[in-house]
């Protein structure tokens, strides 16, 4: 069989521990035997990151601005135990929060759903997609440990040479403080993309965040919404039978919990990192979500959206074989697959993609999956490998 060709590469984000071993082990199985895989290649493996400084995590978000495609594998954001374990120079910053940083785009995660495989809420008879703002905030933090008692202020210069200040706390012994910022710029673009995706969808777009009590900061984000949705989406939703409305998040929180899915629900950076761990969680697995970074320019980045999977990779060293579930990593390759595929007008690469999507969720569906999904499957289910489950899908495929 003639492989399937590529016009232009994807840039490919090698990543850490179990997933790393997941990585290699898609390539071989389901996709170097079909496609003519180009990929330009990054490690973002820690130790690398350490050896180039981190260098090359920033390298790897500008090939994606010059490429237009990039798929990422799971990455360590190292603490201070890593910082032992690994030996490192630093404690160097999320690769996520720093690719996300350079291409200031809007991320959207969504469960797989699978059939035998039911929400732990019952009512949850939709998938529910979270669109999370991807710069800024806690991700670009600036924090201090005071030692002693001291006066803490926000201070902005600008550059006429006016500044202004406001008071922060007055410690009385130590404690902690942390500065946090966005632009007008960014927040725009959060907000089309969001309403260009709901409409793309057809689907209703809710905003949360806590504006009665972040009077400036978070209720900038709700103005910002509601200004673009009023000049320039109101029209457009209205004609589509869809809606756009803002609510508080723990108001959000409970709603959700209520509704019926089948919308989008738009965070800000730390509560869409939360919450579409419960929405995956609530689904099935963590790792049964797709994870994608759209940029205003229109750079798309693909990823696995949960951890490197830590406990089965030292399972993994002593010889063990684990059960280790890659279907989020295999998304991840496949909506980079599709998208290559649109953008360069290739339709037999985007067609392999969503072939290779359809007969991995048909394999679970089937009966053969991953310890984390056997639990839950409603049906007669055949625990297998990670390696047997793949290939249970190259079979298939």
């Amino acid at each position: 069989m003639a492989k399937i060709p590529m016009k232009t590469p994807l840039v490919e984000m090698d990543g850490d521990e179990m997933t790393r071993i997941l990585w290699a082990m898609i390539k071989e199985t389901l996709l170097t035997p079909f496609i003519e895989l180009k990929t330009e290649y990054y490690d973002l493996g820690l130790p690398y990151r350490d050896q180039t400084q981190d260098q090359v995590t920033h390298d790897a978000a500008e090939a994606i601005k010059k490429y237009g495609v990039g798929v990422k594998c799971a990455t360590i954001t190292p603490n201070a135990q890593r910082l032992e374990e690994y030996k490192l120079k630093k404690v160097w910053p999320s690769p996520n929060a720093t690719i996300r940083a350079a291409l200031d785009g809007t991320v959207f995660r969504a469960p797989i759903v699978i059939k035998g495989i039911d929400p732990y809420i019952k009512n949850w008879t939709a998938p529910i997609t979270i669109a999370r703002h991807a710069y800024g905030d806690i991700y670009k933090g600036s924090e201090l440990l005071v030692k002693a008692p001291a006066k803490a202020e926000i201070r902005v210069e600008y550059e006429d040479g006016q500044t202004e200040t406001t008071p922060v706390h007055d410690f009385k012994g130590p404690g902690i403080v942390q500065g946090i910022h966005n632009t007008d710029s960014s927040i725009r673009s959060f907000a089309k993309a969001c309403f260009n995706y709901a409409i793309d969808t057809r689907q209703t777009l809710w905003f949360a965040t806590k504006d009665t009590i972040s009077k400036t900061y978070d209720h900038h984000f709700k103005d910002i919404f509601a200004e673009l949705f009023e000049s320039d989406y109101r029209a457009k939703f209205e004609a589509l039978g869809i809606e756009y409305f803002y609510t508080l998040i723990d108001d959000a929180v409970a709603r959700v919990v209520r509704s019926n899915g089948g919308f989008i629900w738009a965070c800000k950076n730390y509560d869409g990192d939360v919450m579409s761990d419960m929405v995956a969680t609530v689904f099935g697995s963590l790792s049964m979500m797709t994870s994608v970074l759209v940029s205003p320019e229109g750079n798309y980045e693909y990823e696995a959206a949960h951890g490197t999977i830590t406990r089965h990779y030292y399972q993994h060293l002593q010889g063990k074989q684990t059960s280790s579930n890659p279907v989020a990593t295999i998304m991840a390759w496949t909506g980079a697959l599709a998208k290559r595929g649109e953008l360069d007008g290739s339709p037999e690469l985007t067609a392999f993609a969503q072939k290779l999507e359809r007969v991995t969720i048909e394999t679970i569906e089937g009966g053969v999956m991953t310890g984390d999904l056997a639990s839950l499957f409603k049906g007669e289910a055949k625990t297998v490998s990670a390696q047997a489950f793949l290939i249970a899908i190259a079979a298939k495929l």
